[in-house]
């Protein structure tokens, strides 16, 4: 146990962020550079070593909490980055976009605040790439097996290093133009630089797996031809098909999908364009959707120079503390979330519904018209008589995610079977109803969190393993069949 009286003597504290006014006018992560590591000591020292570490539990990818807090409570950093990488390819990315279910799963957030286990982390792994402890594993020896991703989001990359460190020969096929899924595009730089992307895709690199950008299977590439190139496949393509809002008036200019947005503001930062297409400088901005996306748009337009942003939820506004009976621990409970980009400014507007969309003679957005909703068994209902309308001359949506993407011809060219939801199927091994071609990540599992598209890509990649080998000895954290805890 790091320290036996460091949740007693400590109370929580987490990453310093830097002032909003100052944050907004650039792109930058939003903390403070090096707030972290002067606290972190007493931090990771809260930890109590329970007996039965519940935190396991609301991780999916069963990360050894207790140990590298402990490690990082001693400041051996090295044996806190060995044990952070054993069961995580990739903290540096979960350090800084999971939402934490471990923290909610924590011991000690029964009556205190929990360990801040996620900063302790991408501590951990910072630390790791400074001191130059994160290197590139090459496989001893090579399978002469070949296997292609389909994705380069958490999922793919997670898979293609599993496999590549397993001795086989990866192919990883991203349809954008570069290499990182939604990581890359859907998540904003001043939520996480892209800077870690690429000095992990470097390692991936000269581990030896390849990248083939610029390739959508189904399209530019017949997913036929793919399996005949291939010993096996893992679809990682993500839940691409974005839910859409058919009310009138849809169709006018300026109302967009988040995943039409928010590219093209990282495609500035990339140095692809000097201004955005897409752009919310001196416009009404409503975001419709309260969840992580949204707020990813919200923090966009700030930053681009909105005349106003509003966010619309439809559902109620959420309780502030854990409701001991509706959301009891260790679940991971639905909570008021101010993010770093809420702090910048904006209103939240919930219990909401929109009914239409008013343009100008131009056919631009000008109005939103939405409505209170109040729910008639267990279904929203436009509360008769609560009807405005708001200004919106940029209207994002970010309501979620139906299903992996069907108009390239990917599933029916495998012939895959998709389940009840829309998602590709697969049995307990990852593989679909095609043999050996495997499904891990948003694909199979629908829309999730980034720690449940790497575990997925780890079990994955122990399917394809098994199956090219006959055995094999890469680790699986999850079943297909898993959830998350929740009531």
């Amino acid at each position: 146990m790091a320290d036996p009286k460091g949740f007693l003597n400590h109370g929580r504290e987490v990453a310093g962020s830097r002032p909003v006014e100052e944050r907004k006018r650039d792109w930058n992560e939003v903390y403070v550079p090096g707030s972290l590591l002067p606290i972190i000591s007493k931090q990771a020292g809260r930890c109590m070593d329970c007996g039965i570490p519940f935190c396991h539990n609301g991780c999916p990818l069963g990360n050894l909490i207790p140990e590298w807090n402990d490690y990082a409570y001693r400041g051996d950093w090295a044996a806190a980055s060995e044990r952070l990488h054993a069961t995580n390819n990739f903290p540096e990315f979960t350090g800084r976009l999971c939402p934490a279910p471990c923290e909610s799963a924590c011991v000690l957030g029964i009556n205190q605040p929990p360990v801040t286990i996620k900063n302790v982390e991408v501590s951990i792994i910072d630390k790791a790439w400074e001191s130059g402890d994160v290197a590139p594993q090459i496989p001893e020896r090579l399978s002469g097996k070949t296997v292609a991703v389909i994705g380069s989001g958490p999922a793919g990359l997670a898979a293609a290093q599993q496999l590549t460190r397993a001795g086989h020969t990866v192919a990883v096929y991203e349809r954008a133009d570069r290499v990182g899924g939604l990581l890359r595009y859907g998540i904003p730089e001043f939520k996480m630089e892209k800077r870690h992307i690429n000095r992990r895709i470097e390692q991936m690199r000269a581990e030896g797996t390849r990248f083939r950008t610029g390739v959508e299977i189904g399209r530019d590439l017949k997913a036929t031809d793919l399996r005949k190139r291939y010993d096996a496949v893992v679809i990682a393509a993500g839940s691409t098909t974005a839910r859409d809002l058919p009310v009138p008036g849809r169709e006018l200019k300026g109302v967009h999908q988040a995943m039409e947005y928010l590219p093209l503001a990282n495609k500035v930062q990339e140095g692809d364009y000097v201004v955005a297409p897409i752009s919310a400088e001196g416009k009404h901005v409503v975001v419709i959707g309260g969840g992580d996306t949204g707020a990813d748009c919200v923090g966009t337009a700030h930053r681009q120079g909105a005349a106003s942003v509003t966010q619309l939820e439809i559902m109620a506004r959420p309780n502030d503390e854990r409701h001991p009976v509706d959301q009891p621990w260790p679940t991971f409970p639905i909570l008021y979330k101010v993010t770093s980009a809420h702090e910048e400014g904006g209103e939240r507007i919930y219990s909401a519904s929109t009914t239409h969309f008013e343009g100008d003679e131009d056919g631009n957005v000008q109005w939103l018209h939405l409505a209170e909703v109040e729910f008639v068994d267990g279904r929203p209902a436009p509360k008769p008589g609560s009807e405005r309308r708001i200004p919106a001359q940029l209207v994002t949506l970010a309501m979620g995610f139906t299903g992996t993407d069907r108009e390239n011809g990917l599933v029916d060219q495998f012939g895959l079977e998709l389940d009840e939801r829309g998602n590709i199927a697969r049995d307990a091994d990852f593989q679909t109803n095609v043999p050996g071609v495997f499904v891990a990540g948003d694909a199979g599992r629908g829309q999730s969190l980034i720690v449940w598209a790497i575990a997925e890509g780890r079990s994955a990649a122990r399917g394809v393993d098994r199956r090219l080998m006959g055995a094999g000895d890469l680790p699986a954290p999850i079943r297909p069949t898993d959830r998350s805890l929740t009531v």
